[in-house]
């Protein structure tokens, strides 16, 4: 009956008790109503007996608490997601009218049953609704092509979907690859290929290869890939360009094997953002010149950034350390070692180095001879200036002083005792990408999991919750959960803490393996901390740097206050400019110290940006940036279909693979799916009687009713 599979009723006491509560209300009611004082007529006597009756019923309703629970069974029709590919590549002028076989397809797929059980969408940069009758429509304008949107629009569908269908060449020009979540989600994945797998004539950029820091005035090398394919032996030259400004060229014959890297010496003259470019000569009967072009944004910091080491005492590790800073020409590298009460090594001066340090190493600091002045110092850095910082635990430290930093620390030490447990890193699989763990071992992971033991202090160390454990305890083979090293990023403040001594012995070990374990760790660290990124209060960015022409840009905006706080009521102006030509934009807030907005150019070329906020007509803070619209169309730099990505993505799923001239089978298919995917949903709702609003009104209304009658008959 209206839809209602069950319906429960259940009360905080026992049922009994609250029905012989009524038994007794009803038998209570109408004693006292017998006999009245005056006499009234039997009608009215009936009316105040059934007002009393119904009043104390729903008091009591209300003390023994009632919830209804309602429960519907819903059938679910299976639905087939169908995303049609509606990138420029498709439009490719080789010969195999690639948008023709999709519209076949897709008249095909209307021809059939399965249609009524379809929901059609295009994808390219987004997701969008397509309807059967305008599939003539399709444009296929799309400047890139992310798969990745395919699938946060399946996680967010509260449909019963059966299958998702993917008709396109498969080649991802934006986003993450979605293998993984395609595994994830366990709906099978149909792809349909169109495009060609056949080699054809061509050379092509493949990729570029430079340090993910880079600093002004420092020489480093990239590395570019080429590829070619038919044209072995044959002379080309690689151009070289700086915001679009030649700064060198090579000439080099293209290797037989269809692979080589071509390194290129670059000093950066300046810090900031810098536009990179690099062209190859094309060569006749190439099949795309497109992709002979290849342009990235990289940021220069400015040279040499100032670590100061301040040690407790003199020690193996800090000797270790010391040395591999001083091998890399992007550091300042100074220490101030204490050997007693007011005495120091080094004959420097100390409060200068100090003031200057952008990275601090604290190396057994503090330790008992450090006098309260210099932790003074130490900390004024640390929590006023945010000067970031490595952490070492030594011999020498002594974490009852060390406590006066414990607002800035990135864990908590209790219980500490003199004595030192013989311990190894443990590294989880979760961390195979976490910057500060790369090495040049095959294995990162496993080279960090066979390092030698280290000593740590008997205590208790807790990480903060605002810091994370990068790395715990291997104590007798045995994986705890207690750290060993940690990281720390909050606000504009950054900090790593190594909670173990005699890390030297990492460095013994891993050269003998010819491994860089220790020295890659200890500079990536200092790299880490150093990095600009979370340092802005106002950070504008476009989502990319490099659109094509006719798609929006699309900026995004994070505003905080002095203490890093989330400011939303900000207002955020963009301002674009390119050549002469200035337009402005303003970013909508999302909250929470976010903003978004968008912007579309038709105008090819390089722009620049400066982003403002302000509050209460106050200016917060600037950001700025640059990026290009329109000169490399990513969409034509590889339009051969990518059967292995089609594939795979169908087989961890699930799904097939099919070719385009198989879509008949692959209709077939779907609609035996679709019969045995049908789902029983089971909607549960709840509602609380007793604490719903209208039973206290009516409570009320029928108590007072009752008084009315009773007061008017002049009764007692």
């Amino acid at each position: 009956m209206f839809g209602i599979d069950n319906l429960k009723i259940t009360l905080t006491f026992n049922p009994f008790l609250f029905f012989l509560a009524i038994i007794l209300f009803v038998g209570f009611t109408i004693f006292i109503y017998r006999y009245t004082v005056p006499q009234i007529s039997r009608s009215k006597k009936l009316l105040l007996t059934i007002l009393r009756i119904l009043s104390l019923t729903l008091l009591l309703l209300a003390i023994f608490e009632p919830t209804v629970t309602i429960i519907k069974k819903n059938i679910l029709q299976p639905v087939t997601l169908f995303f049609v590919d509606n990138s420029r590549s498709i439009l490719s002028e080789d010969g195999l009218n690639k948008n023709q076989k999709i519209f076949a397809i897709l008249d095909e797929l209307k021809k059939t049953d399965l249609i009524n059980n379809t929901q059609l969408k295009l994808f390219g940069s987004k997701v969008a609704e397509l309807n059967a009758d305008s599939i003539d429509n399709i444009s296929f304008k799309e400047g890139s092509t992310n798969f990745n949107n395919i699938f946060n629009f399946v996680s967010e569908s509260k449909d019963n979907i059966s299958s998702i269908v993917i008709l396109s060449d498969g080649v991802i020009t934006d986003g993450p690859n979605p293998i993984y979540t395609a595994e994830k989600n366990a709906i099978p994945v149909f792809a349909i290929g169109v495009g060609d797998t056949t080699k054809r004539k061509d050379i092509e950029i493949k990729n570029i290869l430079c340090n993910e820091f880079l600093y002004a005035e420092t020489p480093t090398t990239l590395s570019v890939t080429i590829l070619n394919e038919g044209f072995a032996n044959r002379n080309v030259n690689l151009t070289f360009y700086e915001n679009d400004v030649q700064i060198g060229q090579k000439s080099f014959a293209l290797n037989p094997d269809g692979f080589q890297n071509i390194s290129i010496d670059y000093t950066p003259k300046s810090s900031g953002e810098k536009k990179l470019s690099f062209s190859l000569s094309t060569l006749d009967g190439e099949f795309n010149k497109a992709n002979n072009r290849k342009v990235f944004f990289i940021n220069v910091l400015s040279n040499k950034v100032k670590a100061v080491l301040l040690a407790g005492s003199p020690s193996a590790d800090l000797s270790f350390i010391k040395n591999t800073l001083l091998e890399d020409n992007n550091l300042s590298v100074n220490s101030v070692t204490q050997i007693g009460t007011n005495k120091f090594l080094e004959k420097n001066s100390r409060e200068r180095l100090l003031d200057s340090a952008e990275v601090l190493i604290l190396v057994g600091f503090p330790s008992r001879e450090t006098t309260t002045e210099m932790m003074n110092k130490v900390s004024a850095l640390i929590s006023e200036k945010n000067i970031p910082y490595l952490f070492i635990l030594s011999g020498s430290t002594d974490l009852n002083k060390l406590s006066q930093l414990k607002k800035d620390l990135p864990f908590i030490a209790n219980n500490s005792a003199n004595n030192y447990l013989e311990v190894q890193p443990n590294i989880s699989s979760d961390e195979s990408k976490n910057s500060l763990l790369q090495n040049n071992s095959s294995d990162p992971i496993t080279a960090w999991n066979s390092l030698p033991p280290v000593y740590q202090p008997f205590a208790e160390f807790t990480v903060k919750p605002e810091s994370e454990a990068v790395a715990k305890v291997k104590l007798n083979n045995i994986s705890t959960n207690k750290p060993i090293i940690i990281t720390r990023s909050l606000g504009n403040q950054r900090s790593i803490a190594i909670l173990a001594k005699d890390i030297w012995k990492w460095k013994l070990q891993t050269a003998l393996k010819n491994q860089d374990v220790f020295d890659r760790f200890i500079l990536n660290s200092v790299k880490w901390l150093n990095s600009p990124e979370d340092k802005k209060r106002i950070q504008v960015k476009t989502t990319k740097k490099l659109f094509a022409l006719g798609e929006e840009i699309e900026f995004t905006a994070q505003v905080y206050d002095d203490a890093f706080n989330p400011i939303s009521e900000a207002e955020v102006k963009v301002s674009v400019k390119k050549d002469k030509e200035n337009f402005e934009l303003s970013l909508n807030s999302l909250g929470n110290g976010l903003y978004e907005g968008a912007v579309q150019t038709n105008k090819p070329g390089n722009y620049s940006f400066v982003g403002e906020a302000k509050l209460n007509n106050k200016l917060l803070g600037s950001d700025k940036g640059l990026f290009n619209v329109g000169e490399v169309d990513i969409e034509m730099m590889n339009t051969k279909m990518d059967y292995e990505f089609l594939n795979s993505l169908a087989n961890v799923s699930g799904g097939k693979f099919f070719d385009s001239n198989e879509s008949k089978s692959l209709f077939k298919l779907l609609s035996e799916l679709n019969l045995k995917s049908s789902k029983e949903k089971i909607d549960t709702k709840e509602y609380s009687l007793w604490s719903n609003e209208f039973l206290l009104l009516a409570i009320i209304l029928l108590f007072g009713v009752e008084w009315f009658i009773r007061k008017r008959e002049g009764m007692l």
